[in-house]
């Protein structure tokens, strides 16, 4: 038998927190969205994200660019969202078409990079003195708390198409002392990995590529893919899981619904650090 992880009613409280956190502050805080080209994932995800931000009290400003869009323009953009005082949090929505993405995400203020993939960001939650942590990583922590499973002791892998992406992952697990490591699509013997663990999280971009033979029965399955197949929105976890995976997170409405509910937190927590200095 199989649970399904529901990441909207744990967002709800999330935002609810958040909706109250705010109407305590003097002035909200603002945040600057930027959007480049026409990926329809993004717009999507902005979209989700605009509305979450409004509906809490934040005050939010949306930049939308060209694909060809040059990476001076971007930062000349961010240069002077760095000094406005009513913009608290900068979010470079990804994957930029074709831009410097380190060059982009480095420019940055590191104490408005709300979704905490600045380097010095990074190398903060790597000294376990966190400034802004990846919501994304939060919403997984969350999840896997939402399994009631116990973690320490565990092992876990994250499948995905960046290293940086799953670096804070295994370093919020490794404080949770759950074993994590990385693993890319192309790994050898992937699937004998993913099938030794009790976790796996999941984040290639591709429909169904996580199958039932990749996965020890019981297993946690955190799926943070957002895929279209036949006009409907799956994940990276093929369907047969369920019966299968002990745990199983659902898409749409699973670490989505939690990303976007943590971010509003950092645009809070963005202002907070702010004002200290």
């Amino acid at each position: 038998m199989t649970e399904i992880l529901n990441g909207r009613v744990l967002a709800n409280n999330i935002r609810e927190k958040a909706n109250e956190r705010i109407h305590k502050l003097s002035h909200p805080p603002g945040l600057a969205v930027i959007l480049v080209g026409e990926d329809p994932a993004s717009h999507l995800y902005v979209g989700l994200k605009e509305n979450a931000a409004k509906e809490v009290g934040i005050y939010i400003e949306k930049y939308e660019l060209p694909a060809k869009t040059s990476e001076a323009k971007i930062i000349e953009l961010i240069d002077g969202l760095n000094v406005r005082p009513d913009i608290h949090g900068i979010l470079v929505q990804l994957p930029l078409p074709g831009q410097n993405v380190d060059k982009i995400i480095g420019a940055i203020d590191y104490k408005k990079d709300v979704d905490g993939f600045h380097t010095k960001n990074r190398r903060l939650l790597l000294a376990s003195t966190p400034n802004l942590v990846p919501p994304v990583a939060l919403a997984i922590m969350r999840m896997l708390q939402a399994s009631h499973t116990p973690l320490a002791g565990k092992k876990a892998v994250i499948i995905g198409n960046s290293a940086i992406f799953a670096e804070p992952i295994i370093e919020l697990m490794k404080e949770a002392r759950v074993e994590a490591q990385f693993l890319n699509r192309h790994t050898t013997s992937l699937a004998a990995k993913t099938r030794a663990v009790d976790i796996i999280v999941v984040a290639v971009g591709e429909a169904e590529f996580l199958q039932r033979d990749m996965v020890k029965a019981g297993a946690v399955v955190i799926d943070v893919g957002t895929n279209k197949k036949n006009g409907v929105v799956v994940g990276d976890a093929a369907p047969e899981l369920i019966g299968h995976a002990g745990f199983l997170s659902k898409v749409p409405g699973g670490v989505g619904p939690l990303t976007v509910a943590y971010l509003l937190f950092n645009v809070i927590k963005a202002m907070e650090v702010q004002a200290k200095g």
